[in-house]
């Protein structure tokens, strides 16, 4: 098979280009990214000389169709995904979350692409109170901040196109990944830095937003069970393994694993727009397709933070800004 995937240096991308390439050594995979601050090509440092890579804008209608001739599976990752971002400008949410889908979609219909495969989230369908059932794909759609927004009208678009077209389209909506490569300014790789170098974790409004965390590992095996074994047309939610968790939990946990004490904590001004709670049924893909998760919210916390450690230099290069130096190097200066 050859797979397209877009976003494939970002932080699931690059995990499941990973996954897939030990799992599937006999495929081909491109990997389309534009390379933001959130793309970083020295997550695929250990798989170049496997995929071919191609630096570009999903909005790129003309390399787009170029790239999907010649492929027979997309899994379109390629996101702005970061909610405060999102707060503070949502243009750029827009224009790749929505018209960049839409320029993939339109070279799948032309080229008969075999399937196309969107990474979605748990947050199109908004928040959940405390006590309220899991969404499952049957939820409606409430989208509470640009992110999710941006996010639900893409999840639209690609089912109008299976609709309208007849596209062979999946969607994943998946809940909150942790693991490697998750760039620092997320919360779980932002608190173990703080806390690894003395300093306070900053806990938005009272703590007690909930979470379900799955570990990326599991994201990549459910994609992978989607495209093997998913109907066309069909959604699929993923979630964790005991990984529902109020923040102010989550943090007391990696509080425990870093060795600090709950003095590092620092209730902080909460953000607008702020979700309550997100909690995913993942039956579905339990009962069709034989998928759950397997990494425990503990295990995967523990590796987490072992891995984090074990790759200073990385993070190093991340919160430096150096790492954006890696593609120069290894293409244009060639």
């Amino acid at each position: 098979m050859k797979l397209l995937v877009t976003g494939g240096a970002g932080f699931i991308g690059s995990n499941f280009v990973h996954y897939w390439l030990k799992n599937h050594p006999e495929d081909e995979v491109v990997v389309l990214d534009k390379l933001t601050y959130a793309g970083n090509l020295r997550n695929l440092e250990a798989a170049m000389d496997k995929i071919k890579f191609v630096k570009g804008d999903i909005c790129d209608r003309d390399l787009v169709f170029n790239l999907v001739k010649d492929t027979d599976t997309v899994v379109h990752f390629a996101a702005e995904t970061h909610v405060d971002r999102s707060v503070m400008d949502s243009s750029e949410f827009i224009k790749t979350n929505v018209l960049g889908t839409q320029v993939l979609l339109e070279a799948a219909r032309h080229n008969g692409l075999k399937r196309f495969h969107y990474v979605s989230t748990d947050e199109v369908f908004g928040a959940l109170t405390l006590d309220a059932p899991s969404t499952n794909e049957e939820s409606p759609y409430r989208p509470c901040n640009p992110y999710s927004a941006s996010k639900a009208a893409a999840d639209h678009l690609v089912r109008a196109y299976h609709i309208t077209y007849g596209l062979p389209v999946t969607i994943s909506n998946c809940s909150n990944n942790y693991g490697p490569f998750m760039f620092p300014e997320k919360f779980i790789p932002l608190f173990i830095c703080n806390l690894r170098e003395g300093k306070k974790v900053p806990v938005y409004g009272d703590g007690l937003y909930v979470r379900d965390w799955i570990h990326v590992e599991d994201h990549c095996r459910g994609i992978e069970a989607i495209l093997q074994k998913g109907r066309i047309g069909e959604t699929y939610c993923l979630g964790g393994k005991d990984g529902e968790i109020p923040n102010i939990e989550l943090t007391k946990k990696l509080i425990a694993l870093t060795g600090r004490d709950e003095s590092a904590i620092e209730y902080v001004k909460d953000r607008p727009g702020h979700d309550r709670r997100y909690s995913i049924d993942y039956s579905k893909a339990k009962n069709e397709l034989g998928w759950e998760p397997q990494i425990t919210l503990d295990e995967g916390l523990k590796s987490m933070v072992e891995w984090y450690i074990t790759n200073q230099a990385w993070v190093d290069e991340v919160r430096s800004g150096a790492y954006q130096d890696y593609y120069k190097k290894q293409y244009v200066e060639r």
